[in-house]
């Protein structure tokens, strides 16, 4: 029997954002696999991980194409990307947390692309007037990233409702962002 690689990623992502520590053995049975069809597919927690990374960096990639950021103001474009971004927060919370992935030349370039993208939406926003000149773009990008990880973490843990998320990063990062007059 074939096994769905993209079915075992996704049941991964899912197991891994609610329950960082789970085993190989916990990601298997959640994927409705054993143990040894799961390290055929990764050879362990490490192949995994990147896996997922590859996965996320594709999951935020799109959404940042499905977000339009050139259109309408910037403030727009980033209520635009929070809700796009929202499906696939609990993996970013999870690979936010992997700082395997941040090190070393193995760094993955995919998160420079997506840095890149988000950054330039601030820094199209600090050009028109609309967010503070006094914060960097890359820090409003890292700024983002934070409320999303924390956010899927809040829902998760049923600390906040999933139908205030939107509404919460939102509204802090653009509260903190706005340019005083």
């Amino acid at each position: 029997m074939a096994v769905d690689r993209d079915y075992v990623l996704r049941s991964a992502a899912a197991l891994l954002t609610r329950k960082s520590t789970a085993t190989m053995d916990e990601v298997a049975r959640a994927a409705g696999i054993s143990r040894a069809t799961l390290h055929r597919q990764f050879a362990g927690r490490d192949a995994l991980v990147r896996a997922l990374e590859a996965l996320g960096i594709e999951e935020c990639e799109a959404a940042l194409d499905a977000t339009r950021l050139d259109e309408g103001t910037a403030q727009e474009a980033l209520r635009r990307l929070v809700k796009e971004l929202e499906r696939v927060a609990g993996l970013l919370a999870f690979l936010y947390t992997e700082n395997q992935l941040f090190e070393g030349e193995g760094q993955n370039e995919g998160w420079a692309r997506l840095d890149a993208r988000m950054a330039a939406l601030f820094r199209r926003g600090q050009e028109d007037g609309e967010f503070r000149i006094d914060l960097s773009p890359a820090w409003l990008t890292e700024a983002l990233y934070g409320l999303m990880a924390s956010g899927a973490w809040a829902v998760t843990e049923g600390r906040v409702a999933a139908k205030d998320f939107h509404y919460m990063i939102v509204e802090l990062l653009l509260g903190g962002a706005l340019r005083r007059e």
